[in-house]
């Protein structure tokens, strides 16, 4: 079952090294706005989009297993049909211990290859609106 509770939602916005999976240079969509956001809220991005040469003033990769440095969590702003091809990427690093699907990103399959091998999911929620419910201080 995807993580759905309060306490295992804080638990994986706690890990701070992310790949974001499909990381928008277009400043109006999700996949830009949501990655920023947790920028500036110091979370490390590994930005993976196979258009980009940099995005969030970081090296973008081609590719999940492009990419060099640890990876917590995987955030994924790609449709459900290519969760399947995220996760097996995902399952290749050892570190990995949480995969993000954005709201509308669903793939009940792939989510549950992830969960038999020891990694967490969130399905269908957006992990700044949970990160500004859960995390973030007043003042931020």
């Amino acid at each position: 079952m995807p993580i759905e509770d309060e306490d295992g939602l804080r638990r994986i916005l706690g890990y701070d090294r992310v790949a974001v999976v499909g990381a928008s240079t277009s400043y109006g969509k999700a996949a830009h706005i949501v990655p920023a956001y947790l920028k500036r809220h110091g979370y490390e991005l590994r930005p993976v989009n196979p258009t980009a040469a940099e995005i969030f003033d970081t090296q973008a990769y081609d590719s999940l297993t492009d990419v060099r440095e640890p990876v917590d969590t995987v955030e994924v702003f790609r449709p459900g049909e290519e969760v399947p091809g995220i996760v097996a990427r995902a399952l290749t690093r050892e570190e990995v211990k949480a995969i993000w699907l954005q709201p509308g990103i669903r793939n009940d399959d792939a989510v549950e290859k992830a969960e038999a091998n020891g990694i967490e999911v969130v399905q269908d929620r957006c992990m700044k609106v949970e990160h500004g419910r859960l995390i973030r201080h007043p003042m931020d």
